[in-house]
């Protein structure tokens, strides 16, 4: 925490020093118009965000798209962005140390909301990887949203009305396909960041590193995955579509194993982030990969 405080701290005054030299030719850094503004950490409240404010709530996010979010250190213009906040959402101080320290900085001048306090402890901090969490998380921010910008309260929340009713439809979905496949042991080369998927749908997850990246390159490891995906003549494996290939490379070399996209969404590419992808649209690709590597038969 403290690394993260005095990174952090030095970007503020350089971004002080940034912000004095550009602000007599600069009118607005952030938008050019008179809506509120909300800044999130990363894609998940950003797009949740994005799709209840609608029109009536400019929502920035501080992580760039491909951007690694758990170890993402803020840049002068990320400060600057924060600087003109009315209020700033993020996941965890356990994912987001970087903005847990920004939320310090933030506290007193903008609402600031850390979302994982809204939803049920979990070993897994990936929590809006259950569908019903991401009915909680969107509540939350609706809330938020209220809050800076009482005006469309109603819009605010017909919209969240439709968000969750999609993600109902959306987790009838997941019962029906997930209740079919032929096995039900998902091996992800990758970080812990499904394992609340799968414990909602009575899944077995083996994952390669923790909840964060840490430890994905081990030897060892890989070749316990290798050894226990010969064992279960498992026919697929999972990866993340920001990571390197050459991981999951190997492990199909040794197994003879299809690779398959999972997405945990707190990080997009910027194609993706270009097009507006949804949490929901992202959800359904996971699904589409699970039917596909489980053999499902719905």
């Amino acid at each position: 925490m403290r690394k993260h405080l005095f990174s952090i701290l030095f970007l503020l005054v350089a971004a002080g020093i940034w912000w004095a030299s550009i602000s007599s030719t600069v009118r607005n850094p952030v938008v050019d118009n008179d809506n509120p503004v909300l800044v999130t950490s990363g894609y998940v409240p950003y797009t949740l965000a994005k799709e209840l404010a609608g029109e009536h709530v400019n929502v920035l996010m501080l992580l760039p798209p491909g951007a690694e979010p758990h170890a993402f250190e803020p840049t002068p213009g990320a400060l600057i962005t924060l600087q003109h906040a009315d209020a700033f959402v993020y996941l965890s101080n356990e994912l987001e140390p970087w903005a847990a320290d920004l939320a310090h900085l933030a506290h007193g001048k903008a609402t600031v909301v850390k979302l994982a306090d809204s939803v049920p402890a979990a070993a897994d901090p990936h929590v809006w990887m259950n569908l019903e969490n991401a009915k909680l998380l969107a509540a939350q921010i609706e809330k938020v949203l209220t809050q800076i910008d009482p005006t469309h309260e109603l819009a605010y929340g017909e919209n969240l009305a439709k968000f969750k009713a999609e993600i109902d439809a959306l987790a009838q979905e997941f019962n029906t396909v997930l209740a079919t496949c032929k096995t039900r042991e998902v091996v992800h080369v990758g970080h812990l960041a499904f394992k609340n998927l799968t414990d909602a749908y009575d899944l077995t997850l083996t994952a390669l590193a923790g909840t964060s990246h840490n430890g994905e390159h081990s030897a060892k490891k890989l070749a316990a995955l290798v050894d226990e995906i010969n064992a279960k003549h498992l026919t697929a494996i999972f990866t993340e579509e920001t990571l390197s290939p050459r991981l999951a490379g190997a492990v199909a070399q040794e197994t003879g194993a299809q690779i398959l996209p999972l997405y945990p969404i707190e990080h997009i590419s910027k194609t993706d982030f270009n097009a507006n992808v949804t949490y929901a649209d992202l959800m359904r690709r996971n699904l589409e990969s699970l039917a596909r590597g489980l053999q499902c038969q719905a």
